[in-house]
């Protein structure tokens, strides 16, 4: 069944302030965000647009703990500990600051999002926990300022609110701190008519040598081919939100595959070069193009990793899944369509 197109958060909370339970789904760009102008704010330099799959939620639970002098974080059933714990923390912490409320919390969240599968687990999990510690503190939002919220924990996470497909602004450049931050959230992007389908190769599900925060920033510092890309990525920006209006997949596809491949040769240019694609991230490749030789619409894209998606009709996606499992034996082939935002889920379901 064809995935429906919201453009709003959740329905009002069931649960009352102080436990709350939120469900988000990861999201790929096709127009991709890379490289940042305000890490604090976390403040991106080009806009993107992305599509929210149906696969692999987050579900993240937060009740306030009165008692606790610290906030007690589970992730998967494991205490989180290191950097996990340090971002989650310093999330609540912009949530207590905005609420007035300096109260610690539980936070347990459930990510199912296989490990390694390409899938960028922060966006939901994010996603999940602004909207879940929003509630459970009180602070009565809307779809937008849950997006700038969601932000705050991972840029990605803005676009997670939002079902389908979703355009994360910049926001202006030169603003004040203040007006910066107001100005960089998602918005929903209609895309009547279109039924697409988002096929995962996973080629390489091992760490990668260089992080993607990094490499972002060695790219950004050091590539001569990084502000020529952000500039054509505007362009790129402009041709897909009129491709998706007009139910175009092959013109997303297009967009979407040259965007990706572009932002991968500004990371080749980068001094060192960063280099993510492996042997089998090109026997893939090839085998889209092989795909498109045959006549089937399938299209790449690629975020900081080896690791493959495949936009196409929905009705190719078992030939196109077929495809990339011979192509690249042994790793995952993972199917996805058009997934809900991130959303409450009501109290008898907690």
């Amino acid at each position: 069944m064809r995935a429906e197109h919201r453009t709003t958060t959740a329905p009002p909370p069931q649960s009352g302030p102080g436990d709350a339970t939120a469900v988000a789904h990861p999201n790929i760009a096709l127009v991709k965000y890379w490289g940042k102008r305000d890490e604090q704010l976390v403040l991106p330099r080009v806009d993107s647009l992305s599509m929210t799959l149906d696969i692999y939620p987050t579900t993240t639970r937060v009740r306030l703990a009165p008692d606790a002098d610290h906030d007690h974080v589970t992730l998967g059933g494991v205490p989180a500990e290191g950097e996990a714990l340090r971002r989650v923390v310093s999330f609540l912490d912009l949530v207590r600051a905005r609420a007035g409320r300096p109260l610690r919390a539980v936070v347990d969240s459930h990510n199912t999002v296989p490990t390694g599968a390409g899938l960028a687990s922060s966006a939901s999990g994010f996603a999940a926990l602004a909207v879940a510690a929003a509630a459970a503190y009180g602070l009565d939002l809307d779809a937008t300022a849950h997006s700038r919220l969601a932000r705050r924990g991972s840029g990605s996470a803005s676009r997670s609110i939002f079902a389908g497909f979703a355009l994360w602004h910049a926001g202006p450049p030169t603003a004040t701190p203040a007006q910066a931050d107001l100005g960089s959230y998602a918005q929903p992007v209609p895309a009547p008519g279109l039924d697409p389908a988002l096929v995962i190769a996973v080629v390489n599900a091992g760490p990668k040598a260089v992080s993607s925060r990094e490499a972002m920033r060695r790219t950004v510092d050091t590539s001569p081919l990084y502000e020529p890309w952000a500039l054509s990525s505007r362009d790129d920006l402009s041709e897909m939100r009129a491709a998706l209006a007009r139910a175009d997949l092959d013109a997303v596809g297009e967009i979407a595959e040259r965007n990706a491949l572009g932002m991968h040769a500004t990371m080749l240019a980068a001094r060192p070069a960063v280099r993510y694609l492996a042997p089998a991230t090109l026997t893939v490749l090839d085998s889209v193009l092989q795909l498109r030789r045959d006549g089937v619409s399938a299209y790449a894209t690629m975020d900081a990793g080896p690791n493959v998606k495949v936009l196409c009709h929905r009705a190719d996606a078992d030939r196109v899944a077929h495809t990339l499992r011979a192509a690249a034996p042994g790793g995952p082939v993972l199917v996805a369509g058009p997934g809900l935002g991130a959303r409450l889920l009501p109290e008898d379901t907690q």
